[in-house]
């Protein structure tokens, strides 16, 4: 088992070993393997989305029987979580998730950045 690094409070976390700290915690409670364990994890992407799209509708008081149910505080946290669920979800896929990552970051910021 994983032992729980805390952060103190004036520094923040590293981001790729707090994603490699939640896959390890993730993978420890794995209940299916193989390739179901694996599209559930990308799975688990679609969840998060649909909960940004819930804060954004709740945000707005697009709902008339709720109304406002969000803030856009709520909107913040929950695309936080889309991006901390794909990132691990990239982990799962491969343990060289930080070094895939950057270079597609530098080929989508290179094509849609030039002049």
């Amino acid at each position: 088992m994983t032992e729980h690094r805390s952060t103190p409070p004036d520094q923040a976390p590293d981001l790729w070993t707090s994603v490699e700290d939640l896959w390890t915690w993730l993978d420890a409670d794995r209940r299916h393997d193989g390739e179901t364990g694996l599209v559930l994890r990308m799975l688990k992407l679609t969840e998060e989305v649909g909960e940004v799209a819930q804060a954004v509708i709740g945000a707005t008081g697009q709902n008339p029987r709720k109304g406002v149910t969000h803030s856009w505080e709520d909107v913040q946290g929950e695309l936080c979580d889309v991006v901390i669920t794909a990132l691990v979800a990239l982990r799962t896929l491969t343990p060289e998730a930080r070094e895939v990552f950057e270079r597609h970051l530098a080929r989508v910021r290179d094509r849609s950045l030039a002049p």
